[in-house]
């Protein structure tokens, strides 16, 4: 009979150990789907709040390119949310090829720097070499939104 209570309770605590196992491990994956959650709701609410207009006027060229470097584009910040200035935090693209972030310059419109805020002016000048003659088109993405602006050198 004893053996019986021995062997019962070698089962009981065989069965706590294994709970408490499954346990640690549930709260451990929930805890990293917690985190993966709010890493991904945070991107999504920076590209919500992210819009932008390219301003520059493709009827007139040669505000945009005047047969030397670099290619200017007015891009404005038609968001809720403020954004760097720091080139790294555009890609932009002329006629289909990336431009190297050390290839890039932006400054805000008006002086200033730091941030750009909603309703805010910068421009971006981008150090591309020539241009030859023909249509062009320039992409600014910022935060997944993209900007497109096609003009004719």
């Amino acid at each position: 009979m004893a053996s019986a209570s021995v062997s019962s309770l070698i089962i009981f605590i065989a069965s706590l150990v294994v709970a408490a196992s499954v346990a640690g491990t549930l709260v451990t994956q929930v805890g990293d789907i917690t985190h993966s959650v709010t890493d991904s709701s945070e991107d999504v609410e920076k590209n919500i709040n992210t819009d932008i207009a390219i301003i520059s006027d493709a009827g007139r060229p040669d505000s945009i390119y005047d047969g030397s470097a670099p290619i200017t584009v007015l891009v404005k910040n038609t968001g809720s949310g403020t954004l760097a200035t720091d080139p790294g935090q555009l890609d932009v693209l002329v006629n289909g090829s990336y431009v190297a972030e050390g290839d890039l310059t932006v400054t805000k419109a008006g002086g200033g720097g730091g941030s750009w805020g909603p309703g805010e002016v910068v421009k971006v000048a981008i150090d591309y070499g020539g241009l030859e003659t023909g249509d062009h088109r320039v992409t600014v993405i910022v935060n997944g939104n993209e900007e497109v602006l096609r003009f004719r050198h």
